[in-house]
């Protein structure tokens, strides 16, 4: 079908997405003309990946949807099967927040990126091959025709997502939608992905409707912004517009919400006054069994061998808040579970209070054990699925001889009320609760033993801007009153520079610069800080987003 002149590529009105008789998106309304590049915000639960999904046909049996759809004029809503599978690919394709589910493990990547242009475009399987190659190539990944024989297990996360770009596009498709594709990556991966997405944009005249909880991702590349809550719509324009004068009280909750806007954190405008130090970590080395790829710059410590974290060297002051941050495979968790004894030290010591930890046999470990305690990133995968919030929180405290359990289970409603959940949780499970609710039911878990160090490993990577917001401040409290010693640990530089007094910077296990946070983030030393910190400007260069 020819496009008129000025019609919108994607032309979405009164949009009603319904499961029974409750309605998720309700009547919203919005436009893509050709190689505009818009993106879509909100918090989770705000309606905006059912609407993608709602875009591409892919909604679940269960699920209604109302109003037009009309891409180059054509009306989806109402289409079969097989009228979906002509459009997908050739017209309109989507990328997803976690490509590794929805990659096959069993196939190599060239193939799968192959497959839609032999369904869709009628080519042999050697012709396919050879495109793949050289999408792969198109959207930088080095050694395109090795890559292209390898299987999904063998890609970093940003190469993963990068093979799913150019299968998206291996079609040629004129609209790309793309579901919080950076969420769950570093900052400079992030960053890259992004470049890859507006120069696909600028050579292709690919249009993008980009998709994120973070409205600091969408500033840079993105025209216009439309935000979303509770399903509906209730801001959308230009985003100078939206960022530097917001109408609606939303709007300016989730950019008031941002890292860099809000007010700085438990000490974080300079250093910790002069302590002694309560955690020390003294030319730490943890090795792993097997060979790991020379590029990314990790030492072999022998042919069987590689060092994860390479003579690390640090001291943390009691009540103090430190950030460690560093790309996916830095070594930033290795150091955390080496500290709690899960990963086991091939090199130097860690001394907690003065004691050597890895020394520490019986009642003394069982002490330390209760000293520091440590929440992960996902709180589903942390917490047992068949216990209700109230016995996970309470079964640390008896299991650990502190109290009774009638005694640890009213100690457990204590706990709710010290994160700020309502009573009326404690008897769900984890998979009745959202992101934000799980978090703080593993930070009550955490704080069940009263510690005296708490270990965040990337808590709040996952959760939109205002829910990361909450839990950071809930965070700041609980440091003030109960004397915590905090190491954060993230990707997110701009989190930290708000949040952690100091920062460590890591690279390849070993530790490339540190000091006081705010000064290590805006004058970084380390060409590799500065990368990190040049990703982070690219990403919010309004200067009311920026760090």
């Amino acid at each position: 079908m020819t496009e008129e002149k000025n019609q919108p590529l994607l032309d979405v009105r009164e949009l009603t997405v319904a499961f029974g008789h409750l309605a998720v998106v309700k009547g919203i309304s919005f436009a893509v003309q050709p190689g505009e590049i818009i993106g879509i915000v909100g918090e989770s639960g705000s309606g905006k990946s059912i609407t993608c999904r709602a875009l591409m046909g892919l909604l679940p049996g269960t699920a209604n949807a109302s109003g037009s759809v009309k891409l180059n004029g054509r009306q989806l809503l109402g289409l079969d099967e097989a009228s979906w599978r002509s459009i997908r690919a050739p017209e309109m394709a989507m990328i997803f927040q976690n490509p590794a589910s929805h990659l096959d493990p069993l196939k190599r990547i060239g193939q799968q990126i192959a497959e839609p242009m032999i369904r869709h475009q009628g080519i042999g399987r050697s012709e396919g091959q050879d495109r793949a190659v050289r999408l792969l190539e198109a959207v930088g990944i080095r050694d395109p025709e090795l890559r292209a024989r390898s299987y999904p297990h063998e890609f970093s996360g940003g190469m993963k997502q990068r093979a799913m770009i150019a299968a998206a596009i291996g079609c040629g498709p004129k609209l790309l939608i793309a579901d919080e594709p950076t969420t769950a990556l570093d900052v400079t991966v992030q960053a890259r992905i992004l470049t890859l997405l507006t120069k696909l944009n600028r050579e292709r005249g690919l249009a993008i409707v980009l998709i994120s909880h973070d409205l600091g991702v969408v500033a840079d590349v993105c025209s216009r912004v439309v935000v979303m809550r509770h399903g509906e719509i209730v801001e959308q324009g230009k985003t100078d517009q939206i960022v530097n004068k917001p109408q609606h009280p939303y709007t300016k909750l989730l950019i008031d919400s941002q890292p860099g806007r809000r007010p700085a954190g438990a000490g974080s405008a300079g250093s910790a006054p002069a302590r002694s130090p309560l955690l020390t970590i003294e030319n730490l080395s943890v090795s792993f069994p097997g060979k790991r790829d020379l590029a990314s710059g990790l030492r072999l410590k022998s042919a069987r061998e590689f060092l994860a974290l390479d003579g690390v060297n640090m001291q943390i002051a009691e009540g103090e808040t430190v950030g460690i941050v560093g790309e996916s495979g830095s070594g930033k968790s290795t150091l955390a579970r080496a500290i709690i004894r899960q990963n086991g030290a091939s090199g130097g010591a860690i001394r907690f209070d003065g004691q050597n930890v890895q020394a520490l046999r019986g009642e003394t470990l069982t002490r330390f054990c209760r000293s520091i305690q440590m929440v992960f990133q996902n709180p589903y995968d942390s917490l047992n699925p068949r216990m209700t919030v109230s016995e996970a929180i309470a079964e640390p405290i008896w299991r650990h001889g502190l109290a009774d359990r009638r005694t640890a289970q009213r100690q457990a409603d204590e706990l709710l009320e010290l994160v700020e959940l309502p009573g009326i949780l404690r008897d769900r499970k984890p998979r009745q609760l959202s992101g934000g609710q799980c978090q703080r039911v593993g930070l009550a878990r955490a704080l069940a033993l009263k510690p005296q160090v708490l270990i965040a490993d990337e808590i709040t990577s996952a959760l939109d801007v205002t829910t990361q917001a909450q839990i950071l401040d809930l965070l700041t409290r609980l440091q003030r009153e109960r004397a915590l010693t905090l190491l954060y640990i993230s990707h997110d530089l701009r989190v930290v520079s708000s949040f952690c007094q100091r920062v460590y910077v890591f690279k390849a296990g070993r530790i490339v610069e540190s000091g006081p946070a705010r000064q290590v983030l805006t004058k970084p030393r380390d060409p590799y800080t500065q990368e990190l910190v040049e990703s982070i400007g690219s990403l919010v260069p309004s200067p009311t987003l920026a760090l």
